[in-house]
């Protein structure tokens, strides 16, 4: 291949492979990935929450706590942004032992009739990030798993949470989103752009877990100018995002 990332390569084990190099830990089996940190450090406090692990990296720590939630056993942690670090800590969560993923967080959307706060689960995603690339072979989309979409879908409809099922389209580069390209991801059904689903699903994959994902709808890139809808201040919205895939997990 001329392009380097286009060189997938299918052997399984990594010089770093994280199951030789994490030592796995009492950890419940159903996660929350909760892009809100804010969210997560309430939820922290409130619930009295256990570290189960500091996880450290260069940009300080990662921690991922474990809280009782309807009774059960249930783990959470902030990932950080973008494909490259949320890969990399999703590697180590799931070597520490948990299997069952659901995600929350926010995107820009490209259709006008979403509005902030509408959720969106997630289908599928383009691949215009890097991770993905290292954990499958080269494709333009991902699927995500449909166990858990169901699980989120089904959860959503127990509460009478209107929502949409569809497309995202994931890139490493937000200040590249051009005219063209939102354009383009329009035509092939995407509703919303972020940076961390096509990686994620893609690990979720290689490695044999269950990863669902509900998006809500924040800053605007379907005009002419960007409007950016004072949409990370929506408080509430964040905090019952992350009720509802504590749910939704909990149902895998």
């Amino acid at each position: 291949m001329i392009y380097p990332i286009l060189e997938y390569d299918s052997t399984r084990e990594a010089f770093i492979e994280p199951s030789k190099v994490i030592r796995p830990l009492d950890m419940p089996g159903h996660c929350v990935i909760c892009f809100f940190k804010e969210v997560v450090d309430k939820i922290v406090t409130e619930h009295n929450a256990k570290m189960l692990v500091e996880n450290r990296w260069e940009d300080g720590p990662h921690p991922v706590y474990e809280i009782e939630f309807n009774g059960q056993r249930l783990a959470l942690y902030y990932p950080g942004i973008g494909s490259s670090l949320t890969a990399a800590i999703l590697e180590e969560v799931i070597a520490f032992g948990c299997k069952k993923f659901i995600a929350c967080g926010g995107a820009g959307v490209l259709s006008k009739d979403i509005a902030v706060g509408n959720l969106i689960v997630v289908s599928g995603a383009i691949r215009d990030e890097g991770v993905s690339y290292h954990y499958l072979s080269p494709e333009r989309e991902v699927v995500a798993n449909e166990i858990g979409v169901n699980a989120l879908v089904k959860t959503l409809n127990d509460r009478g949470v209107p929502h949409r099922v569809g497309k995202t389209w994931t890139t490493d580069a937000p200040y590249r989103e051009t005219q063209n390209k939102i354009a383009k991801r329009k035509e092939e059904g995407c509703l919303t752009v972020e940076m961390e689903s096509a990686g994620m699903m893609a690990i979720a994959q290689f490695r044999g877990v269950i990863f669902g994902q509900v998006l809500y709808g924040g800053d605007d890139l379907s005009g002419i100018e960007w409007d950016n809808r004072g949409w990370q201040s929506r408080k509430e919205i964040r905090e019952s995002l992350f009720s509802l895939c504590a749910n939704a997990c909990l149902t895998l």
